[in-house]
């Protein structure tokens, strides 16, 4: 009998990282694709964004309330459920789509850089079979951490990222000078910089770097246009910036005509790219996997909050004299290996998923028990969902849970942060 996977996302970058992970499957798996209603959810043309490379195509996703997602569940009893969802979400579905005496395999994993592994990451995750992650050095951190926290029911499997060409050669940059690669191309993360004056500062040089160089283009690729949700709230959208009279006069009046805004699929941007610059994004990999030079700006710091220590090492951060000359560059030979570029050969996260599934046909799975963030039982669970959902849960206990909560949770972050100033060493 043929395998069969429902894969659940909830946001764009979450969808693409699905979709592009299933189209790996071997053709005899069934997939399905659906997408569940929350107000991160994205929009008709992110999702078009989203399934290009894919063997999915935009007709293929449904998009299933939290109760109708249980009840195609039921009806389709499939082999494994793909939860491509943020953590606090994972923590929603899974025990939603795994009760049942015939539960299916469950399988969550990430899209982008998970390093430095935060535990939390493992806590929500923690009733799933296995997740999928994309380096060694995950697989090593990921696992030290389930060990710590004494989650042992969980498995880590290892894949190349989906939407890299594994067939290319990273680092060898024979087509970026190539007359059509014209474009340096900034990759925007809505988490990094967080500051609106650092985001200034960012466009700055990028406006210099476009005048230094008329001929060339300088596209700020963004993920989202305005009014549509990402996987990260953005505070201050590059386009929004550039649109505000105000800052446009600090960055100098007229901005140059060659430096321009766009959407769209970051493999379409590489491919016109004779450099990629970011502060941190996962852009970062795919440019290295096309041979196209990278700068990773450090002026902002090289720290856990900013999503980028993984790549100390790898040679590829510069500062903004760096990004205003065009100053590319390209990983150190010794840093692939362990982050992302570790070959096909040494996956395994589709062996152990068949070897999951093999084990479901033989003898039912027992669904882990929750042994984390238990503490305010029912309701606790009831905000947990509405905090997620929003307004597409109607529970009335989801709306309960929301008015205790929400002061509660106020109350403990500033005791918290008394401790922290408390046990702070004085001078």
């Amino acid at each position: 009998m043929s395998p069969s996977l429902l894969v659940v996302a909830d946001t764009d970058s979450y969808l693409k990282w699905a979709a592009a992970l299933a189209s790996q499957l071997p053709d005899a798996w069934g997939v399905e694709l659906v997408l569940v209603q929350t107000p991160a959810a994205p929009s008709a043309r992110q999702q078009r964004v989203a399934l290009v490379g894919t063997r999915f195509a935009p007709e293929d996703v449904r998009t299933l309330g939290l109760a109708e997602l249980a009840e195609l569940v039921t009806a389709r009893r499939p082999d494994a459920v793909l939860l491509a969802l943020r953590g606090p979400l994972v923590r929603v579905v899974a025990p939603l789509v795994g009760r049942g005496p015939d539960r299916p395999v469950l399988v969550s994993g990430f899209p982008g850089l998970t390093i430095p592994a935060e535990p939390k990451a493992v806590v929500y995750r923690e009733q799933v079979d296995l997740i999928v992650l994309h380096s060694r050095r995950e697989v090593r951190e990921f696992t030290a951490n389930a060990v710590d926290l004494g989650v042992d029911t969980v498995a880590f499997g290892l894949a190349t990222l989906p939407f890299l060409r594994t067939g290319a050669h990273p680092g060898i940059a024979a087509s970026a000078f190539d007359a059509d690669r014209t474009d340096l191309v900034f990759a925007a993360q809505a988490k990094v910089p967080t500051e609106r004056d650092d985001r200034i500062r960012m466009l700055r040089w990028l406006a210099d770097a476009a005048r230094r160089r008329p001929a060339r283009r300088v596209v700020v690729k963004v993920r989202a246009r305005a009014g549509e949700a990402q996987t990260h709230a953005e505070a201050y959208g590059y386009g929004e910036l550039l649109a505000d009279p105000d800052v446009r006069a600090e960055l100098g009046g007229t901005l140059p005509p060659n430096l321009v805004v766009e959407d769209g699929p970051m493999a379409g941007h590489l491919a016109r790219a004779s450099g990629l610059v970011t502060v941190s994004s996962t852009a970062v990999l795919e440019a290295i996997a096309e041979g196209v030079p990278a700068l990773l700006v450090d002026e902002f710091g090289v720290e856990p909050k900013l999503i980028n220590t993984v790549f100390e090492g790898s040679g590829l951060f510069g500062d903004s004299e760096a990004l205003v000359n065009g100053a590319m560059r390209h990983p150190e030979p010794g840093w692939l290996d362990d982050n992302y570029f570790h070959g096909p050969d040494a996956d395994d996260w589709l062996e152990r998923l068949e070897g999951l599934v093999e084990r479901r046909r033989v003898r039912a799975l027992v669904l882990a028990a929750r042994r984390h963030n238990l503490a305010g039982g029912a309701l606790r669970r009831a905000f947990e969902r509405k905090r997620m959902l929003g307004s597409y849960d109607r529970s009335p206990i989801g709306a309960a849970a929301m008015v205790v909560a929400v002061p509660a949770r106020w109350v403990v972050r500033r005791v918290r942060r008394a401790r922290a100033r408390l046990a702070a060493p004085r001078d």
